[in-house]
């Protein structure tokens, strides 16, 4: 048996005739509807049946859209509504945060260049700890003066995401 696989190269096989006809069938099928397919007629034809299937389906997709919300209501779930509303809500807190971290940028910088106001140490006898409620009130008071006068003629930021004021 050994010497009958040695002399020849490949045992006879019955179906080898019938995989080439299928791998030629096979062949002129696929370049026949390449060729079939790259038409307009048949994109045309499509997109008919595409529109079709999904204006026949639309009913049905929005039936199984509310089951599936109440659903989700019912099992306490969040729903795709739900994660774009809070979507929403953060993008509106962070412009907010923006716009409070630029006013007090703005008022920081007024603080800095505005003069401090001398006391009266002549009256008063030297403490070690300063006044701070006046310290304070002297520093709220300037800021916020000039901060409403600078609200009223700046204009709102623009939102990045929906470019919008």
């Amino acid at each position: 048996m050994s010497e009958d696989k040695a002399g020849s190269s490949k045992p006879f096989d019955p179906l080898e005739p019938f995989r080439g006809m299928r791998d030629a069938y096979l062949d002129a099928m696929a370049k026949a509807m390449v060729e079939a397919v790259n038409t307009e007629g048949y994109a045309q034809a499509a997109g008919a049946m595409l529109e079709n299937s999904l204006t026949i389906s639309a009913p049905f997709r929005d039936a199984m859209e509310k089951s599936m919300l109440q659903m989700l209501q019912q099992l306490s779930l969040p729903s795709r509504q739900d994660f774009a509303a809070l979507a929403d809500r953060f993008t509106n807190m962070e412009m907010r945060l923006d716009d409070m971290d630029a006013k007090l940028d703005r008022i920081e910088r007024q603080t800095h260049t505005v003069k401090p106001v001398a006391k009266d140490e002549s009256a008063k006898p030297s403490d070690s700890k300063p006044n701070t409620q006046t310290t304070k009130r002297v520093a709220a008071e300037a800021p916020v003066t000039k901060r409403a006068t600078k609200k009223q003629a700046q204009p709102r930021k623009r939102n990045a995401r929906k470019g919008t004021q």
